[in-house]
This record gives C-alpha cells, sequence and structure tokens, in this order.
C-alpha cells in the first residue's frame, strides 16, 4: 500500500506500474509506517521489544519485524500490540493516514486479513483504511481457492456491497440465495447471515465493501 503521490520515492517509472504488471517490490510505506509508529509509541511507554512482544502474546522475532516494516501483520496481531500499549488499534495507522489524502494499492500488496472465513479457504486483502470519520469503509478483494468452502454464517454491523469479479458462487442472504457471475452486483444489511452457499466455479475473486458506523459495538 502506498501514497498516490508521484516522485514521493523517486523518478524510476517502476515505481508507477499498477495492476497485474506491479513489480514484486520491498517497498511497504504502509507497514514502514505502522512500524514506525509502534516503535515509536513502544519507547515512549519505556517498553523494550521483549516487554511488547510478551504483553501482545507475540514473539520478539514478529515484532522486530513490524516495527522495520518487514511484514504485515494481520488485524488480531495489530489489536493485541495496540492493547498491550493501551491504544485504540486506529492509532497505529494515524501517521500514515495523517500523511496521505488517499492511499494505492498495488496488485497483490492488499493487507492479508484473518476472518472467520479464512478457515474456509476465504482469503481477504484489505485494500484500504478508512479511519478520519464516523463511518468506516473497509474494502476487501476476496479470494475463493480450489480448496475453499462454503460459508454463510458471516453476520456484522452495517451494509456490504459486493461486485463479483471471476468465477462464480450462489451467495445467501438471510432467506435467499442470489447466483453472482462476474459483472453481478449486491448491496445488502450485513446483520443477516451471509455468505457464499455453493461455489459453482472456482477460483473466484470479488470485491466486499463493508461500511458501518464507528458508533457500533
Amino acid at each position: 500500500m502506498t501514497s498516490d503521490r508521484t516522485g514521493s520515492d523517486g523518478p524510476d517509472d517502476t515505481e508507477l506500474a499498477t495492476g497485474s504488471s506491479a513489480p514484486r517490490t520491498e517497498h511497504r510505506n504502509l507497514e514502514r509506517a505502522l512500524g514506525a509508529h509502534v516503535r515509536r509509541l513502544r519507547r515512549q511507554k519505556d517498553l523494550s521489544i521483549a516487554d511488547l512482544s510478551a504483553a501482545a502474546g507475540i514473539s520478539s522475532g514478529m515484532l522486530s519485524k513490524i516495527e522495520n516494516g518487514q511484514i504485515s501483520p494481520s488485524l488480531t496481531t495489530l489489536q493485541a500490540i495496540a492493547s498491550a500499549l493501551g491504544v485504540q488499534m486506529s492509532t497505529l495507522f494515524a501517521e500514515f493516514e495523517e500523511q496521505r489524502d488517499c492511499s494505492f494499492v498495488r496488485a497483490d500488496q492488499g493487507v492479508i486479513i484473518d476472518r472467520r472465513g479464512t478457515k474456509a479457504g476465504h482469503v481477504y486483502r484489505l485494500l484500504g483504511h478508512g479511519l478520519r470519520n464516523d463511518v468506516v469503509v473497509e474494502p476487501y478483494l476476496i479470494e475463493l481457492h480450489e480448496d475453499a468452502l462454503p460459508y454463510t454464517n458471516f453476520q456484522h454491523a452495517g451494509t456490504e456491497f459486493i461486485f463479483m469479479l471471476t468465477g462464480s458462487v450462489a451467495y445467501r442472504h438471510g432467506e435467499r440465495t442470489y447466483e453472482l457471475s462476474p459483472g453481478d452486483a449486491m448491496l445488502f444489511d450485513s446483520a443477516a447471515l451471509h455468505g457464499p452457499e455453493r461455489l459453482n466455479q472456482l477460483p473466484c475473486t470479488y470485491l466486499s465493501i463493508i461500511v458501518y458506523s464507528r458508533e457500533q459495538p
């Protein structure tokens, strides 16, 4: 995930590549900003890497890699670190968000998120963060691979929008099931049980955008 500012990393044209032609790069601007902020907060609280890693329940090696921007930690790990530091998880992203009006995510570079569906072979890539406003926006690219399993027990606050990109699924929402093929879209109340009921053609991908109020419990 990188800033949408041309020239921020120099004039190298390869830095501006988009889509599937994006080069495999070690530049991790989001991870670097997040890691630097974690390190700063840790030092402000006079904690060693060993102290914070023990409090967060992760290894010192993982924390060191996070602070150096070498890996993309899961939301579960970030929540554990935030709790150990005594701050809201959104605080960890504050520095990155304050520097940018928008974010740009290269192909295959979205932060992989651990969610209940990952146990069923559903891969979630977080494509951006909306942290400043009262409304939270979470855009995901969801990938269902050949080993994926149906899962219809998703349920959470807010509204969800789905746009089918590849493959096809029968998607259940409440008491109804909808056949989704590339180009099809759904917008629904995500408080109802929902999820792919039949996996008709795998692998498949679809865009999922979840919107909910920050005031939700």
